[in-house]
């Protein structure tokens, strides 16, 4: 009972112990991420090039791989204070239910309007958007937490945002995409007849339910035929992890000042900003030598880029726009059945994140959607927190481990991510409490067809 009173339900760090800079894990990475490179002409994007679609200042930091940690302005780290620092919770009565010697903590990203990690990455984008003197900024969304927190930050500094959505998530999630008009953002549902890219979608795909991949072509065509405007993403990204640092440094900080150490840490999957955010200070340690941990990242078998993909050269997107980044891809025009983790639904995979899998840093695992909802109401049940189908990928893990403990009598510290809020997804309750959920796990045949159209790549 000792430690019970030593152990808070709920860490809090202070304002003051909020980190002051954003780590940037390349820098201790042996084996850096692959470079991105320009599809017309193979070589690696110039800062010059890649300006043309991002913010100059994010295009430093997508291209750092040297410099460890990088200053937060004051002016972003005042409005993380809105909602910063986000708390550490021991999962008493979790390990109660289940019996379990193991001790479980999350850290809780939900605390936010926009329910989810994603501001973390939405002001710091907006804030250099704005301070290059841009008009605004073009976006895709998936689930629609992305868009949510992006129209946030866009409204606080003034800032147009204009969000395709991926159709899917537009039809079954209106609530969410209420919130982002709320807060002054355009939505359109992808594909869509507004851009080239998204009127040859529909020809080529009529019917489709659209993907992050259609998005993110809509998105930088129409930031790169207005003036003054510029895409920003919300996960794959270098810069992106970089700005979700701030979730590991601060799980990292209220472990230490309670001398709790992790054994397994848990992230769910989808481009890699979440578990990749997470994971950093944690993978920087074993980079250094200094302590060893068993990190897991988790996706949805539907659309298991890191499980069954390919270590390859793609598109980032599905009108073949983007720069190529090599990452564990399914293909980018491989367009996943419509279930019901939207922010999980991309093809391929962060380059940092899929580096460090790629070098046996982190494993690996997919699991199917009845199975995370089952895990998803049994927590909301027991913890009283209703979570994201897309966090619910790690809880489904972190319960798994909890049991496999349960077995052998190890006491293991287990350490997820809860990156959000499930309240915009009753779709999918009403689904699974229904009865009407099922899974769909893509046969070989139909990943050969999104790996048929991998570029054929020189690599530098």
């Amino acid at each position: 009972m000792a430690a019970m009173k030593e152990i808070p339900y709920k860490i809090y760090l202070e304002e003051n112990e909020m980190p002051q800079a954003w780590y940037n894990v390349r820098a201790d990475m042996k084996n850096k991420p692959a470079p991105l490179l320009n599809p017309a002409t193979g070589q690696p994007m110039t800062a010059q090039e890649l300006e043309g679609v991002f913010c100059k200042e994010l295009v430093e930091q997508e291209l750092d791989n040297d410099n460890a940690y990088i200053p937060i302005p004051q002016e972003i780290r005042d409005f993380y204070k809105m909602y910063r620092p986000s708390p550490l919770v021991r999962a008493y009565c979790l390990e109660e239910k289940l019996q379990t010697p193991a001790k479980i903590y999350y850290k809780f990203e939900g605390n936010n309007t926009s329910g989810s990690h994603k501001l973390n990455s939405a002001i710091a984008q907006a804030y250099y958007a704005k301070k290059q003197g841009l008009k605004g900024v073009t976006t895709e969304t998936g689930a629609g937490q992305w868009g949510t927190a992006l129209s946030m930050a866009c409204a606080y500094l003034g800032l147009d945002c204009q969000v395709y959505m991926v159709k899917v998530s537009y039809e079954q999630k209106p609530f969410r995409r209420e919130v982002m008009r709320t807060y002054g953002a355009s939505v359109t549902a992808s594909p869509s007849e507004t851009t080239a890219v998204g009127r040859k979608i529909l020809q080529d795909h009529p019917g489709t339910t659209g993907s992050l991949g259609c998005a993110i072509s809509e998105a930088v065509e129409a930031a790169t035929s207005q003036e003054g405007y510029r895409y920003v993403l919300g996960s794959v990204l270098n810069q992106v992890l970089l700005h979700q640092s701030v979730i590991g440094l601060e799980t990292k900080a209220a472990m230490d000042k309670y001398g709790i150490q992790a054994d397994i840490i848990i992230g769910c999957a989808g481009g890699g900003s979440n578990v990749g955010g997470l994971i950093s200070p944690f993978v920087g340690q074993m980079l250094r030598g200094e302590a060893n941990y068993r990190i897991i990242a988790v996706e949805p078998a539907s659309c298991p880029s890191l499980t069954r993909g390919k270590f390859a050269y793609d598109f980032c997107d599905t009108g073949m726009v983007c720069p190529l980044a090599k990452m564990y891809t399914l293909g980018s025009g491989f367009i996943p059945s419509a279930n019901h983790a939207g922010g999980l639904r991309y093809h391929g995979m962060s380059p940092v994140v899929s580096q460090l899998y790629h070098d046996g840093l982190i494993e690996a695992t997919s699991v199917e959607q009845t199975k995370v909802f089952e895990a998803a109401t049994y927590f909301a049940r027991v913890e009283g927190i209703l979570p994201a189908p897309e966090s619910s990928h790690a809880i489904r893990v972190a319960i798994d481990e909890a049991l496999k403990c349960k077995e052998t009598g190890e006491e293991k510290t287990i350490v997820f991510g809860l990156t959000g809020t499930g309240y915009f997804d009753m779709v999918a309750y009403e689904k699974f409490n229904n009865g009407e959920m099922s899974d769909y796990i893509p046969t070989d045949a139909d990943l050969e067809q999104g790996f048929a159209g991998l570029p054929k790549v020189n690599e530098p």
